[in-house]
């Protein structure tokens, strides 16, 4: 391929110098008059604002400590023989059901995974994504006397093990087939979830929008199990699996705010020479959400709670490792259960 400037001695190399020398002045007033209209200009961020990945997980602080053990009976993910039938089952359960029964799910605050089963082998398997160290801990930090900083245990990953709890997940949710994949295209997501887990570390509970009303501006996604199942079900759409005409229902929490406003980070805000006042103000707003709490302090801090996000409109988001201000409307917060229909196979590449 030609490049510039090898025109050469000839007529067109003298004539485009020529030209070049001659529209300069132009292009330098042009390029100033650019940068100062820009500079009068407010930034236009793009909304939602994109999670964050990354290039390792890191290893769990040992402060963070999980009152149910992460992912007890995991195992690694299996080799499928290629040419071996491999149903897709969509599963769905209250969350917390070992402790509240099916108390959550009158509220549809329901959790998802995924289940395959070989029929070569006959053997059944279950996936899932969920938080290390309960929602809790992901969803509000620790204030350490010890650190200026709030501290937060904040991991979500993925968990592969052995069998389904056929009654788990039936007695009060969703057992139901809604794909058949071949043993090639498991092996295929099987790298992908690997892929997945290592670089999307940490958990969001909430979906941040303008409002309750369809189009409205959504300011940050949530990253939480249902996100991991409608993921994975669309990389195996990607990669040809063929998906059940079937109604699917997931549980979303929204918090509902005006344009949310950057803060800064860790340092820049409880660093050395960071905004007191700000930071104060921060930890102000986390302290009411500690845990363990007596039931005089839980109703207190119920009270300190309303007072803060219904009263005065105020609500500090950790998203990113960065700190955001969001300025809450009614009705503030709302709990739904929407349909997201399954995804249309990739008709370009056959899984089967």
């Amino acid at each position: 391929m030609a490049q510039a400037g090898n025109t050469g001695p000839g007529v067109g190399g003298q004539r485009g110098a020529g030209m070049a020398r001659g529209r300069a002045p132009w292009l330098w007033a042009l390029a100033m008059l650019w940068q100062v209209a820009a500079a009068g200009l407010p930034f236009q961020r793009q909304w939602p604002i994109p999670y964050k990945r990354f290039s390792f997980r890191p290893a769990p602080d040992p402060y963070c400590q999980a009152k149910y053990t992460f992912c007890p009976t995991g195992s690694p993910i299996p080799v499928m023989k290629g040419d071996d039938v491999i149903e897709v089952f969509r599963l769905q359960a209250p969350v917390w059901e070992f402790k509240y029964g099916d108390l959550l799910g009158h509220l549809k605050i329901m959790h998802d995974a995924i289940g395959f089963r070989s029929t070569s082998t006959g053997k059944n398997y279950t996936m899932e994504w969920y938080e290390l160290f309960q929602l809790g801990n992901c969803t509000f930090p620790h204030l350490r006397p010890e650190m200026n900083a709030p501290f937060w245990c904040n991991q979500g990953a993925a968990c592969f093990f052995e069998g389904i709890d056929d009654m788990h997940w039936k007695e009060n949710g969703t057992l139901v087939q809604v794909a058949t994949i071949s043993g090639n295209t498991f092996n295929k997501m099987a790298k992908w979830v690997k892929e997945d887990n290592e670089t999307g570390i940490y958990y969001e509970t909430w979906t941040i929008q303008a409002s309750p009303e369809k189009g409205a501006e959504t300011w940050f996604e949530s990253y939480d199990c249902s996100k991991f199942v409608l993921r994975t079900y669309k990389k195996l759409a990607e990669l040809g699996a063929d998906f059940k005409k079937i109604e699917t229902n997931y549980t979303r929490i929204f918090l509902y705010s005006g344009e949310p406003t950057y803060l800064g980070n860790e340092t820049s805000i409880f660093g050395p020479t960071g905004n007191k006042t700000l930071a104060l103000d921060i930890k102000r707003f986390y302290y009411p959400f500690k845990p363990h709490l007596s039931t005089k302090e839980f109703l207190s801090s119920l009270l300190k709670i309303f007072d803060a996000v219904i009263i005065h409109r105020q609500f500090y988001l950790f998203y990113n490792f960065e700190y955001w201000f969001l300025p809450m409307k009614f009705p503030f917060i709302k709990i739904t259960y929407e349909e997201i229909p399954l995804p249309n196979r990739n008709r370009t590449i056959s899984g089967l």
